[in-house]
């Protein structure tokens, strides 16, 4: 986990190199050291350390793999077990890490102007891309904020007053030699569709131009210069540092008012905000008020999305990873007011397609196409069995079909419809990649950034619930499905109760055939069900998740697991499972219903240690 290094005494921010090696010169003795923010490496942290009254400087990258090193060096789960390790271990590096070089007392982490306005433009952004407001854009910004925030990031330079996007050289001369003649005015114009640029610098009278090339891994820079993530990064670094060029960058040359090749026509208010903090000097960002970072989601139609994505193509090929409102599942089948929400899916409105999702003791799990007024929408269609012998269960069948009628969350598979035809069918939103346990099964690659993630869409499933007053009773993998390998929903409702406001739990009347493993004590010793026993299931849906997929107590059986709960044992940890969410388990399982935390507490916990790893 990367921890939060905002608390460290000895965490300066965005600070240059200069800055820090007066800090560090200001001490004494070797092995004096300080960590800062990377100013060229997105997600990364530079470690500067003096010796011998030299100063010497370390980038620690953040890997693909959620882990940590200095370049060529040992991967750690965060930087400070990289610091911790330094410590101990030279490992490349002058002297061993000795001493934490302080910040000044009452000074803050310096934030730098990115950050000053991320919050903005991550809001402008789902907004404006997936024409998203109210609770849904919430949902969208708190489950995805990490994913957000890169894409932010190597897509702002197009709201940046400094670029003039596909303008000629010609024309970037004209604009640069137009009005103020001030040595180290600048631009930056887009050379062709593969990600290559070009910075117009004007010194003496004269523009000179830089090519800035994108390396196999998507890194920017100048021919032999210094490699960035971003092209503001890029642009930062050089307004305190000629290295290379023939001087600083001083003063922006602004893109002409009104002008449309820039994204400002898709994001009016994204390109006012940089215009304005610019302000016409691109290193005098106004400093704006960081706006909760807790907020958080949904999404329009794919046809919604616009060009300021496709623009940026190249961009956001290092970071592809799909997000939940970019799939047509994400908005609520009955958004569109025109496409009026219905208990009833006509029979020609529904059309089966070959090959089984699944099937139970109820019947069969069929893809198919649900014709709506305007669209086609893929479904999974639930088709009963022949229930003549037993009726018992249409009468479950249409039990979850009225409760999932009542749910409408993102993370929630939602209910479409019920049709009355050759056989009961419920018509559901479909989600192809199938139950997550068996996912993780097969794929056992997948990173723990990955698994939290998935993890945390269910706990904001289950707080929905939660406010709701639902509680699930059946909550495990088997019923966490896929529609990506980023995006999961809570299904099968069979079981669930709805309680009334007056109550926090439900009593079953007698015992059924019960998921004994997945069950709090008080479910199986009083036939009690609530949120707070939800919250016990969770912990066992954890415990498979972070395990890829195993059976919990695997091979005991179910009066075993009641007598291994009422002695006070607990299943061990997963191998590997990082121990921040082995102790949230673990609080999972207290036996004390009152003593257990709700979802409400829950999500959060989840949704910071997803943040520190992915960050």
């Amino acid at each position: 986990m990367a921890d939060d290094v905002n608390t460290l005494p000895f965490f300066y921010g965005n600070i240059t190199r200069e800055e820090a090696e007066k800090y560090l010169l200001a001490g004494t003795g070797s092995g004096l050291y300080l960590l800062r923010q990377s100013r060229n490496y997105l997600g990364g942290y530079a470690l500067s350390v003096s010796n011998s009254g030299q100063c010497f400087h370390y980038t620690i990258e953040r890997h693909p793999n959620e882990t940590y090193a200095i370049a060529g060096g040992k991967k750690h789960r965060s930087p400070v077990d990289v610091i911790d390790y330094h410590s101990q271990e030279m490992d490349g590096l002058v002297c061993l890490l000795k001493t934490p070089c302080n910040r000044p007392r009452h000074m803050q982490p310096k934030v730098g102007p990115f950050e000053d306005l991320k919050e903005k433009l991550i809001r402008e952004y789902v907004q404006q891309t997936w024409n998203l407001q109210g609770t849904a854009l919430e949902q969208a910004i708190i489950s995805q904020r990490p994913q957000l925030e890169k894409r932010i990031a190597t897509t702002a330079h197009q709201q940046m007053p400094w670029f003039h996007g596909t303008i000629t050289r010609e024309d970037s001369e004209l604009r640069l030699l137009n009005g103020s003649r001030t040595n180290g005015k600048f631009l930056i114009r887009q050379r062709d569709g593969k990600g290559s640029f070009a910075l117009g610098l004007l010194h003496k009278g004269q523009v000179m131009h830089y090519r800035i090339d994108r390396d196999k891994t998507g890194k920017l820079s100048i021919p032999d210069g210094k490699k960035f993530d971003t092209l503001w990064q890029l642009v930062e670094h050089y307004s305190y540092k000629a290295d290379g060029l023939l001087r600083v960058l001083t003063e922006t040359c602004v893109r002409p008012e009104g002008e449309t090749d820039m994204s400002s026509s898709d994001h009016p208010g994204l390109g006012h905000t940089l215009q304005n903090a610019a302000n016409g000097v691109f290193h005098l960002l106004k400093k704006i008020p960081t706006l909760d970072r807790h907020k958080g989601s949904r999404y329009g139609s794919a046809d919604r999305v616009n060009t300021y994505e496709s623009r940026e193509a190249t961009n956001r090929a290092s970071s592809n990873e799909a997000m939940p409102m970019e799939t047509e599942v994400y908005e609520s089948p009955y958004a569109d007011p025109d496409e009026l929400k219905s208990s009833t899916v006509l029979r020609e409105q529904l059309v089966l397609e070959d090959g089984e999702l699944g099937s139970g003791n109820f019947g069969t799990v069929m893809r198919g196409i649900y014709k709506m007024r305007k669209s086609k929408k893929p479904v999974a269609v639930k088709i009963l069995k022949n229930s003549d012998n037993d009726p018992s269960m249409r009468e479950e069948m249409l039990r979850e079909a009225n409760v999932m009628q009542q749910l409408d969350n993102p993370y929630i598979v939602r209910m479409i419809g019920i049709c009355e035809a050759e056989n009961l069918m419920l018509v559901m939103e479909l989600a192809e990649l199938g139950p997550l346990n068996k996912f993780l099964q097969k794929n056992k690659q997948t990173s723990m950034k990955n698994v939290t993630e998935l993890v945390h869409q269910v706990s904001m499933g289950m707080k929905y619930l939660e406010e709701h007053n639902f509680v699930h009773r059946d909550l495990a993998a088997r019923n966490v499905l896929l529609v990506t390998q980023h995006y999961a929903k809570i299904s099968d409702f069979g079981l669930s109760k709805a309680v009334a406001e007056d109550q926090t739990y439900y009593r079953a009347e007698a015992h059924g055939k019960w998921p004994v493993k997945w069950y709090a004590p008080e479910c199986m010793n009083y036939f009690k069900f609530s949120s707070k026993s939800d919250v016990w299931s969770f912990g066992v849906l954890m415990w498979e998740a972070f395990s890829f997929g195993q059976k919990p107590y695997k091979g005991m059986k179910g009066n075993e697991v009641l007598l291994m709960i009422e002695s006070g044992q607990r299943m061990e940890s997963p191998v590997n499972c990082p121990p921040e969410i082995y102790e949230l388990m673990k609080t999972c399982w207290i036996y004390r219903v009152e003593e257990r935390p709700a979802f409400t507490v829950i999500e959060p916990r989840l949704r910071e240690y997803y943040y520190d790893i992915a960050q």
